[in-house]
């Protein structure tokens, strides 16, 4: 009855909360992930499916989309700062999220963020990421305490398999000193050192699509 959203679902405890409460609210989701093999293993992307089996129990189903993030990783790596690993990384992530919720006719981009929980949940590193996309991002946890947050999931039933110690692409590569408000323009001057469309439409490219 509230459209249809695309969740970024990292193997964390956040964002599995954040898609049942906008399935809560009526909204009809699927997912998307992305995996960065061989650095995260098999064990990562099963603990991804599970959690999706659980939000989709709230939500008559559910598809989940696996992007392959391995080389986007990589080029960023080799040739961005340090600091801006995680933002550039996060921009490339919303980038993907809306390719792919456009082609299924999703309405809204949703994800986990809790402002200022880590260093790409700033308002300057939201800003970031938002700059690059036109569609709406929900973020239903905004100003949701880690305490709250935890028990929602343990409601749902998704909290131990989200403390399952397997790494997510977001440990990967993760910079010693992230930039924790990066100026934009720095960003953007750093990310001009990559092919960005090749790399977007190469992890388009390998997508794996997976029901539940």
């Amino acid at each position: 009855s509230s459209g249809k959203g695309f969740l970024m679902l990292s193997g964390g405890i956040d964002s599995p909360v954040a898609g049942y409460m906008m399935c809560k609210r009526g909204m009809k989701i699927s997912a998307v992930h992305f995996h960065s093999f061989p650095y995260t293993g098999e064990a990562a992307k099963e603990k991804v499916k599970e959690l999706t089996k659980k939000v989709a129990e709230y939500n008559g189903g559910m598809t989940l989309h696996v992007v392959s993030f391995t080389h986007i990783q990589e080029e960023i790596h080799k040739n961005c700062p340090e600091e801006f690993m995680i933002t550039i990384m996060r921009r490339f992530m919303m980038r993907i999220a809306e390719r792919i919720a456009i082609a299924r006719g999703d309405q809204t981009i949703i994800t986990g963020e809790s402002l200022g929980q880590v260093a790409s949940q700033t308002i300057e590193s939201i800003t970031s990421s938002n700059s690059v996309v036109k569609m709406p991002v929900l973020r239903p946890l905004i100003a949701f305490d880690k305490i709250d947050i935890i028990d929602i999931s343990r409601k749902i039933d998704t909290y131990e398999t989200s403390i399952l110690p397997y790494e997510d692409c977001c440990t990967v590569f993760l910079p010693k000193f992230p930039a924790i408000k990066p100026n934009l323009e720095k960003v953007i001057k750093a990310e001009s050192k990559l092919d960005v469309e090749g790399l977007i439409e190469e992890a388009l490219n390998k997508i794996e699509v997976i029901n539940f």
